[in-house]
């Protein structure tokens, strides 16, 4: 491991996001500020008594120098550093969590474009998130570092990780199912752990491509979909599978090509789940459907909404020891019978499980029949300079009107109606607004959606609103 010089005035303050650590490559992410970034972190492990830090990355052009680099800065803080090497982020908390110290760094950009990339950081079990990651960026200008020397070694995780889980998932028939990685690094444990299961699968741009050459790795983008669906529709597959670049998150298509988003996916979760856990707590974030809210109650569990953001789900599963949690961005947290970390392959195994075990043997179109839907929109965009989203959110919840209606600003802004509900959100990984509607007709969506747009618009006309 070499060691890179240390620059760490050139550290951007806007690469410390809310729940992680994320940049754009060549410009505010390099390996120096990955050696810095390794400085602080393996000082901050070593502050809270630990020794060592397990380290993965997923398959972008960037990962193995930056890997490199935030080697060298562990090791020069004394700490010891395990190397699993290219897998997704669900093997490197998988991995983390076995060890002591259960402390892990991930370098990836999730589902952002190829020249992104980042941090995701789990120290003594916690993942990091607001005040603790500015804490890091503090250590680094404060120049709180430690020095030692630390060893270096590397590990095969992903094996383990499959057994696993296979130890634990039964599939009472064989299911054809298609596997879109949008050229991510799940591709590949992704269709043998899904295989091992006894799957018949067949592979859609599953081979690692940090370029990402067929299309964007996040399946809560509808277009990023399409060659699965039409996949899934010529094989007559029993079901679609999508993950996105880092594997931490599951999309979902059913045999002819319908969409389940990811809060129709935990109806399901949470239904099965309460058959065995009645009264237990579910979480789910702010862009969910209400919907969710109704099945959780009639299967007899109680429902908690809560802020978007996998560090915060995390957290919040930790201190509520809730059962299952999920977000409408594809992230579900297992907490039953996994470690309640956000996992997109453990999710489509339990998923997979429990449609091969329905007792009809029904299509998955006919399972998800029995769950509520709504009329709805996507997660939907307006872009927004990365140094102004905040505080244009603030000043938007301020002046906002929407007169016989439930405000709840737990993060951004949602207001429910009698009829529906809206909800705008500052993303805390691309430079944009995040919104969501739902409504039961399609005359009361588009009050709603006329609502917020009049208002946003009223505040700064020049932002580019395409609902």
């Amino acid at each position: 491991m070499r060691r890179v010089e240390r620059r760490t005035a050139e550290i951007a303050d806007d690469i410390f996001r809310a729940y992680d650590i994320r940049g754009i490559v060549g410009e505010t992410l390099t390996e120096d500020v990955f050696y810095d970034l390794g400085l602080a972190l393996g000082s901050e492990l070593r502050h809270m008594g630990g020794k060592q830090m397990v380290i993965a990355r997923d398959g972008r052009l960037s990962g193995p120098l930056f890997s490199e680099s935030l080697c060298a800065g562990l090791l020069d803080t004394g700490i010891d550093v395990l190397d699993i090497g290219a897998v997704p982020t669900p093997v490197l908390y998988f991995a983390a969590n076995n060890t002591a110290d259960k402390s892990g760094l991930m370098i990836t950009g999730s589902h952002n474009p190829s020249n992104y990339n980042g941090l995701k950081m789990v120290i003594k079990g916690e993942t990091l998130s607001n005040e603790r990651i500015q804490a890091i960026k503090q250590r680094l200008q404060d120049d709180h570092l430690l020095t030692g020397k630390g060893e270096y070694n590397i590990a095969e995780v992903a094996t383990r990780y499959i057994q696993t889980i296979t130890n634990q998932t039964l599939l009472d028939r064989p299911l054809s199912v298609v596997v879109d990685a949008g050229n991510g690094i799940a591709g590949g444990i992704g269709t043998d752990l899904l295989e091992e299961l006894g799957c018949q699968v067949e592979a859609l741009y599953c081979d690692v491509d940090g370029t990402f050459p067929n299309h964007h790795p996040d399946p809560t983008d509808p277009k990023n979909l399409e060659d699965l669906i039409a996949k899934v529709i010529e094989l007559e597959a029993d079901i679609g599978i999508a993950f996105d670049g880092d594997g931490d998150r599951l999309g979902v298509v059913t045999n002819t090509g319908k969409i389940i988003w990811p809060d129709r996916q935990m109806m399901l979760f949470a239904r099965e789940i309460l058959k065995k856990h009645p009264k237990g707590l579910i979480l789910y974030d702010v862009k969910c459907s209400k919907r969710l809210d109704d099945v959780i109650r009639e299967a007899g569990g109680e429902p908690l909404m809560w802020k978007t953001g996998h560090s915060f789900i995390k957290a919040k599963l930790k201190e509520t020891n809730a059962l299952l949690g999920g977000e409408m961005s594809g992230h579900i947290f297992f907490n039953d019978n996994w470690f309640g970390f956000d996992d997109g392959l453990y999710s489509a195994a339990r998923l997979l499980s429990y449609i091969s075990r329905d007792p009809q043997k029904r299509t998955v179109d006919e399972i998800f029949a029995d769950y509520p839907d709504s009329i709805n929109t996507p997660e939907l965009k307006i872009y927004l300079d990365e140094n102004k989203k905040f505080s244009f959110m603030q000043k938007f919840i301020e002046k906002a009107s929407f007169p016989q209606a439930t405000l709840n600003t737990i993060d951004g802004l949602r207001v429910d109606f009698p009829y529906g509900w809206g909800l705008v959100r500052p993303s805390n990984t691309t430079p944009c607004l995040v919104l969501r509607f739902e409504a039961d007709t399609t005359a009361y969506l588009e009050d709603i959606k006329n609502a917020f747009k009049t208002q946003l618009l009223a505040l700064d006309p020049s932002l580019e609103v395409s609902f």
